[in-house]
């Protein structure tokens, strides 16, 4: 049997105004990496994937009937959120973990990389947009990821952050809406990381388009189970829907 595309997709109206994307999706690696090196217990880690994120990706698709994007491969073989001169496009170390089967990668072993995982999710994101545009409708771009609740033993205050880079049309008023939650959320604006980063999927995709964009991440305890994640995922549904053509 072959192995799996590495991209998950999952189907929505083009004409909805909205590509949804997980980037760090799964922590799965195929059986011919040999699991990179690492003990099975690392791809428990927010190393390996995002924790909570595609699930929420997948119900908020649902509740928008907009298409998404996951992928299907850990992080740690290729970051797809990461240009591709990245230096940490392929990690050797992560948050103190060694990655044995990315210590001596070379410029080859990258290349493969790219053509076996990083290039399908690229053209995935392409052909989705191009679709979407053939509608007459710009699709905004919306990633979503999430967060460590405590970075090297210090605490991170925030519930959520929206990162953004030079186009705020997203990010403006889904910053307000989170913030005039009744939940009383503590809100990062370019929190818990900066929204400027070249090469990555919003820079690649929606700024080099001009689509809107924004980058969402929602810290991990809060998404970790089911709850967390139908929670999340309905919440982001009332702050996107307004921002979108009707349905």
């Amino acid at each position: 049997m072959p192995p799996p595309h590495p991209v998950e997709t999952v189907p929505g109206d083009p004409a909805r105004g909205l590509l949804l994307i997980c980037e760090h999706a799964a922590n799965h690696v195929p059986e011919d990496l040999a699991q990179l090196g690492m003990p099975e217990h690392e791809f428990a880690r927010h190393i390996a994937y995002d924790i909570g994120a595609a699930e929420v990706t997948r119900l908020l698709a649902a509740h928008l009937n907009a298409p998404a994007i996951l992928t299907r491969f850990s992080r740690l073989i290729i970051d797809p959120n990461r240009g591709r001169d990245d230096p940490t496009l392929v990690m050797r170390l992560s948050d103190g973990a060694i990655v044995p089967g990315n210590a001596r990668i070379d410029a080859a072993g990258k290349q493969e990389r790219i053509r076996r995982f990083y290039a399908p999710f690229d053209a995935a994101v392409d052909a989705h947009v191009e679709a979407a545009m053939a509608t007459g409708v710009a699709p905004a771009i919306v990633t979503i990821h999430s967060f460590t609740p405590f970075w090297r033993s210090v605490p991170r205050p925030w519930h959520v952050g929206i990162l953004w880079d030079r186009d705020d049309r997203m990010s403006v008023p889904l910053i307000a809406g989170l913030r005039a939650d009744p939940a009383d959320l503590t809100v990062g604006d370019n929190a818990p990381y900066g929204g400027g980063l070249p090469g990555d999927t919003i820079d690649r995709h929606a700024l080099a388009r001009g689509l809107p964009n924004a980058l969402v991440e929602i810290r991990q305890d809060l998404i970790a189970a089911e709850a967390g994640q139908s929670e999340w995922a309905a919440r982001f549904a009332r702050l996107l829907a307004p921002l979108l053509p009707p349905a």
